[in-house]
């Protein structure tokens, strides 16, 4: 399969069980392009880590940095981040006792952000002077451009689930060109008053570790493709894991795992539970890879 894939050969590379991924990857492209859907999270996996040594904010962090938040604010989200941030990533700690943190931690944040009222025709801007990134290798067309435009032009479904902020993250896309029609997104979305100003977030909360049914009810988005039960699953957390839960009927699954952060901390559990594991790979090459080989008639 290296042969077809090369991507595969590099060194961030790890698979615990090549013979069984050989056979997922096959019987995706034997399945053929109908079938297939892309399931992606967003800060992280299709945004970088970081870049010449440091790090690259999420959607959120692009919001709490920003000029429109007060220096108190940022003060009370950097605090709520170094409190909260080392229980989500804690690999001691079960997803039932973190799940209630989180959902405690989202809250406070957000209601931080309402207290700041901000504008909804500033987010352009602040997207603008961030310093966000979608992963490439040296530039967006090997890279990003790269991924959106294979799955737009062979018309695949990439639904995008993350428990960033809506609003941000549509914005990073779109400023980047690849907000393509095929594209769709469930997030944390602000709701803005007559006046443009930040009055709430829409429901229902989605944080690390919900993202699954529970939050997806009423959308009905995996039922009208219940065609399409190949699915190539991005994410850089586990729980990233359970994103393709609402999938109806699943017939082939693979999972690739970007492990960004306290990688030999962490590589035994994500080699358990991501098919392909990539250790601090800021790029989308080993995803273009297998995508191009599935793709290609």
């Amino acid at each position: 399969l290296c042969l077809q894939v090369p991507e595969l050969e590099k060194a961030t590379v790890r698979i615990r069980q090549p013979e069984r991924v050989r056979g997922i990857i096959r019987s995706l492209r034997e399945q053929g392009v109908a079938k297939l859907q892309v399931i992606s999270d967003f800060d992280m996996t299709l945004s970088r880590f970081g870049c010449n040594g440091k790090r690259c904010p999420t959607s959120h962090n692009i919001l709490d940095t920003s000029r429109v938040i007060s220096e108190d604010g940022k003060k009370q989200l950097k605090d709520l981040l170094h409190y909260y941030y080392p229980i989500e990533i804690d690999p001691n700690r079960t997803m039932e006792e973190k799940c209630p943190l989180m959902v405690e931690w989202w809250t406070k944040a957000h209601e931080l952000l309402v207290q700041q009222k901000i504008h909804k025709g500033d987010i352009a801007q602040i997207v603008r002077e961030s310093e966000a990134m979608l992963r490439y290798r040296h530039r967006m067309w090997d890279g990003f451009k790269e991924f959106f435009d294979q799955l737009h032009k062979n018309n695949v479904p990439l639904f995008i689930f993350s428990a960033g902020v809506g609003d941000i993250l549509e914005e990073i896309i779109r400023q980047a060109n690849v907000f393509y029609s095929n594209v769709n997104v469930v997030s944390n979305y602000m709701d803005f008053n007559d006046d443009g100003v930040l009055t709430h977030f829409k429901g229902p909360l989605i944080h690390t570790y919900n993202k699954n049914n529970t939050v997806l009810q009423g959308t009905g988005y995996f039922q009208q493709l219940s065609t399409r039960t190949s699915i190539i699953l991005l994410g850089d957390s586990m729980g990233d894991l359970t994103m393709a839960d609402g999938v109806p009927s699943v017939e082939n699954i693979l999972k690739i795992g970007f492990l960004n952060d306290k990688v030999e901390e962490r590589r035994g559990k994500y080699l358990d539970s991501y098919d392909i594991v990539l250790e601090s790979d800021e790029t989308l090459d080993v995803v273009n890879g297998i995508l191009r080989y599935i793709l290609t008639e």
